[in-house]
């Protein structure tokens, strides 16, 4: 009970998952195949590929701060693999005398019934931290500044993810802080990890720290100053025997992951054309022109993958003006008419977009394109603003559900639009495009203050 309650690593869990699932995966094998095949060889042979594949792909490497959408991620890459390893086996075996329905019944069954434990352990350990202050680690933090206060607040405000914070170490404002109270604080308390910010110690005071954890078994972990090299999602890789660190990481350069996201792209865009535009673009078009005179479509040149040039679309929502391609639509704008602003709030004006998408121009998820004189703009004033242009543009994005879609009120939502933007480019994944496209779709149907 008391490794339950206060252990580093929850050390059960882990081999009860495998256990557990390993059990799902033979008891249906009992009920879809064993009057097919030997039993104790298929035992043999799928739960060694399961633990096997499991290490591979680290499906159960699942930690207290693991987000939903990288659990689903992880479920998703073992159940396919786990699907082939079946059909190898059969084809091995049986060649194939099996049905392949029955295969797929076979795993769809083994992976909802692990999803479903995989999610109710995740969720009955946040209600056990949360109720009984059980699965917890004790922590300090050394240091402090604006980085490490955020964290502070992290642990305060977020007691389901099971981290008691005992004390924060200021070195520049407490005279009574020195790293010899803190391994005494530390030793006295029991604490489990250390959180240092780098920015605060010097290198000598690191290297105490680093030695002192090591000695005492306590976890270090770094927070970086923002300013620094450390800051950065930084991919390790050897040349030869040679260490080299790439500044960033980006998912979007594999060509496995191109061709994923692309074909989704294709599909998706496809389906909304076909189903979705090819009706509603005539009833647009009619409603535009009885308003007001001019094109149903409006062009507008933008700035998309590896900075170049492309002619973005939409409905027509203005009266025609000189000023469309310079400035942005803003609050009360009179320049948008009435169909312009309902089309504008519930984000209509922007499906005509995907054509842009199955033209390969832009990508279903992405950073907003800005027009071409904002992006020159903002190049210059903006840190790291052009690195939103490692991939392609997106009709949405995760800025956009986070709050900085429409207008640029100051530079405070632009710097905001491209922080959300590198965390995306740097975090890829198909399931975190759905979220944010169902994300997107719960907005428009409430509306949105910005969508003007």
């Amino acid at each position: 009970m008391s490794l339950f309650k206060h252990g580093r690593y929850s050390g059960y869990l882990r081999p009860i998952s495998y256990l557990i699932d390993i059990v799902i995966i033979n008891a249906l094998a009992l009920l879809y195949f064993f009057t097919d095949v030997d039993p104790v060889t298929y035992s043999l042979i799928i739960s060694v590929s399961w633990i096997i594949l499991s290490i591979t792909v680290k499906f159960y490497d699942v930690y207290r701060y693991t987000r939903e959408v990288t659990i689903l991620a992880l479920i998703l890459r073992q159940f396919v693999l786990f699907t082939l390893i079946v059909f190898a086996f059969y084809g091995y075996f049986k060649e194939l005398d099996v049905p392949a329905s029955r295969i797929l019944n076979y795993s769809l069954s083994c992976f909802l019934l692990i999803t479903i434990f995989k999610f109710t352990i995740y969720y009955l350990l946040q209600k056990y931290r949360v109720e009984f202050g059980g699965n917890y680690r004790t922590t300090v933090i050394l240091g402090k500044n604006k980085n490490t206060i955020a964290l502070e607040g992290f642990f305060k405000k977020y007691p389901e993810y099971g981290y008691m914070h005992k004390r924060t170490f200021d070195f520049n404002g407490d005279p009574n802080s020195s790293l010899n109270n803190c391994f005494e604080y530390i030793n006295e308390e029991n604490v489990d990890e250390i959180y240092c910010s780098i920015s605060e110690l010097t290198s000598s005071q690191i290297t105490k720290v680093v030695d002192f954890a090591d000695n005492n078994l306590k976890i270090l972990k770094f927070l970086p100053d923002n300013k620094e090299i450390f800051a950065k999602k930084l991919k390790y890789e050897y040349y030869d025997y040679l260490p080299i660190l790439t500044l960033r990481d980006i998912p979007l350069q594999d060509s496995i992951n191109q061709v994923i996201k692309r074909s989704f792209d294709i599909l998706f865009s496809s389906a909304v054309i076909i189903f979705i535009l090819s009706w509603l673009t005539p009833i647009i078009a009619i409603l535009i022109k009885l308003e007001s005179r001019g094109p149903v479509f409006f062009k507008q040149s933008r700035n998309g993958f590896n900075y170049k040039e492309f002619d973005c679309y939409k409905f027509r929502s203005m009266t025609p003006n000189k000023n469309a391609h310079l400035h942005q639509a803003t609050r009360d704008d009179q320049r948008v008419t009435r169909i312009g602003r309902f089309i504008r709030k519930t984000s209509i004006d922007e499906l005509p977009q995907f054509f842009n998408v199955l033209f390969g121009d832009m990508s279903v998820v992405g950073p907003r394109p800005h027009m071409v004189s904002h992006t020159n703009m903002y190049a210059k004033k903006i840190d790291k603003f052009m690195v939103r242009h490692f991939v392609k543009p997106g009709i949405t994005g995760l800025a956009q559900i986070s709050g900085f879609r429409g207008e640029v009120e100051s530079d405070k939502d632009i710097i905001g639009r491209v922080k959300y933007d590198i965390f995306y480019i740097e975090n890829w994944s198909i399931l975190l495009d759905i979220k944010i496209i169902f994300q997107t779709f719960l907005n428009a149907v409430k509306g949105e203050e910005k969508a003007y």
